[in-house]
Formats: C-alpha cells, structure tokens, sequence
C-alpha cells in the first residue's frame, strides 16, 4: 500500500521534544525518526502544513535540510503550502493600526514571491478557512475577509486548495463556508476540506458542490460513532486521509479504536528513546490507522481502498505524476 499524508504539522515542537510551550526539553529531537517510520510503512509524499508566511519558511528549510540527508532518499517527498490559518488571521493579515482592520497586501505578495522561487516544494494554497469554534482568536468578521481574500493565491499560482472548516452545526460556519466557495468556484480548480468533523447534513452539501471537492479526514473525524457513522458516507473517490500529527492521533476512548490492527512501540515523553514513538503525539506513520477504521467502516479490501485514496491526492496534488 502506498500513502501520502495530506496534513502534517512537521514544524511543531513536539517533534523536537517540547511539549505545551513551555520551553522544557522533555527528550532528544526525534524528527529524522518519525519521518523514517513513515516511509517504513509506505508513506510516498507528506505534506506539511504550514498555517503563515513564518511557518511557510520553517517548512520550506526542514524541507531542504531532510531532502539532502540520506543521500536524497528524501528528495522529492516533502512539499508545504502557502496561506493563513482562519485562528492566525488577526494577527498576521490584518493592519489594525489605523482601526480600520485592513488586510496586509504586502504580505500576500510576500507568500507569492516565496512561491515563485519554490514552486517544486509549495503544491497547496492553505491552510485557509473558517474556524468559529475558536473565535477567541480572531472574530468571525475578520475570518471572513480573509478567507475570501486569500482566493486571489489559488487564481495567480493555479493551486489546489487545502481548507479549513470548524464549527458546530448551529455557528454557520458551514453555510459561511460553502458561501464563500460557491462565490469564488470560478478561481480555483479543486480543493480537499482537511480534518472534517462535521455532520452529516454538511457532508452532503459540501459534496454537493462538485467533484472538484473532495474530504479529508483524520484522528479527529473519527472519534465518536456519530463521526463514524458520517465518515462512512464519504464516496471513497471524493476521500482523502492524513494524520494532522502531532494532534488528531485515534485514542483507546474514541469509537473508531476497535478497528485498530497496527501498533507501534510507544513510550510516554519523559521516558521517550529513539525508535519509540510518544504517548499521544501522533506521527505520520499512524495514517495506517485512518486507513483500517475506513476499511472497517467501508467493509471493503484495504488495499483497494486504499489505492482509491493513493489516486484521489495524486489527482489533486500531484497531477503530473497521475498516469505514470
């Protein structure tokens, strides 16, 4: 079987050994090891997520540095996006200073001139989006502007899109979102809603919309039976999988867990050695898991399956890879 791994957060701390940003050094960065165990397993490509234009920089120098190790075994399977996270909007894409909430031109400008000169490396335009669960962070208002503003990245580099979409039912998100899709269909070619947790009601309107649109799910879609019983509804030709890692990783408390085949050696952080992975940081080897649960919900061949999702993100993400 052959996966890629649609969302990574490969510049957390976690995977330095630092946990909960409080600068304690818990063990030996360990990053040269998950990514190892991913390609044990038949990871072919992993794309970080990268949520601004700072992480877009750590993303594309972690790229560099893990393609010129090991004699280039890594070239060519690592790759990052460009964008702002609906919760990082506020303080990365808007001006305040002159209290009218205006958005930072210059910095879109910025992430496309980082494009420009590394077009092999950034496929994606994101993560961008709407997150109402968390508007703490940057209030519904702004959110809005900036994800319709952002469009103007997917019509100048002609990327797909990697979206964000969070929210309870009865926030709006959902109906914003598809809104705001719906509106700007016509400057974007196809796109994936990454880690969706929503309902079922919301599945089928955002399947609705095309089949340039498809749905990728994670640890976090997968929690409850009422998000497995929405996940199974997904057609397998509009699935994507990913691991979100370090977050979203499938616990023993969440209903997906009986479908669970494939362990690794996991020790907690404080008593963490190299060749183990880390009590409830997940990694991109456990993409494996997501796989069994949809092959346990689907009651299909798991190879089958997955080569369906393995053809889906080839389609979206590397097109020129597709009839080779």
């Amino acid at each position: 079987m052959k996966f890629i791994d649609i969302g990574v957060n490969l510049t957390d701390p976690m995977f330095i050994g630092q946990y909960n940003n409080n600068g304690k050094q818990y063990h030996e960065a360990d990053l040269k090891q998950v990514l190892e165990r991913a390609w044990s397993i038949g990871m072919e490509k992993i794309i970080i997520t990268s949520g601004r234009l700072s992480e877009v920089k750590e993303s594309l120098e972690l790229i560099k540095t893990y393609s010129e190790e090991n004699n280039n075994n890594n070239k060519n399977r690592l790759f990052t996006t460009i964008g702002v996270h609906p919760t990082r909007c506020s303080q990365e894409l808007i001006n305040t200073t002159n209290g009218n909430d205006e958005i930072k031109k210059e910095y879109i400008e910025e992430l496309l001139t980082i494009y420009n000169e590394n077009k092999e490396k950034i496929i994606a335009i994101g993560e961008f989006g709407l997150d109402y669960d968390r508007l703490e962070f940057c209030s519904k208002e702004i959110q809005l502007k900036c994800f319709e503003y952002q469009f103007q990245l997917s019509e100048r580099t002609e990327l797909p899109l990697f979206l964000h979409l969070r929210g309870a039912a009865e926030s709006g998100a959902c109906s914003d979102f598809i809104d705001i899709i719906k509106r700007n269909r016509s400057r974007f070619t196809v796109g994936v809603v990454h880690s969706f947790t929503g309902t079922l009601d919301e599945l089928n309107k955002l399947l609705e919309l095309d089949d340039g649109i498809y749905i990728g799910v994670n640890g976090c879609s997968l929690k409850t039976q009422e998000n497995l019983d929405v996940v199974s509804k997904i057609p397998i030709n509009r699935l994507m999988i990913e691991t979100d890692a370090p977050w979203c990783d499938i616990r023993k408390t969440h209903s997906s867990f009986k479908y669970i085949k494939t362990n690794f050696p996991t020790l907690k952080r404080d008593k963490f050695k190299l060749g183990s992975c880390v009590q409830n940081r997940n990694e991109p080897c456990n993409i494996i898991n997501v796989l069994e649960v949809i092959s346990g919900l689907n009651g299909g061949n798991m190879e089958e399956i997955s080569d369906q999702i393995y053809k889906n993100t080839i389609k979206v993400f590397f097109p020129d890879l597709e009839n080779k």
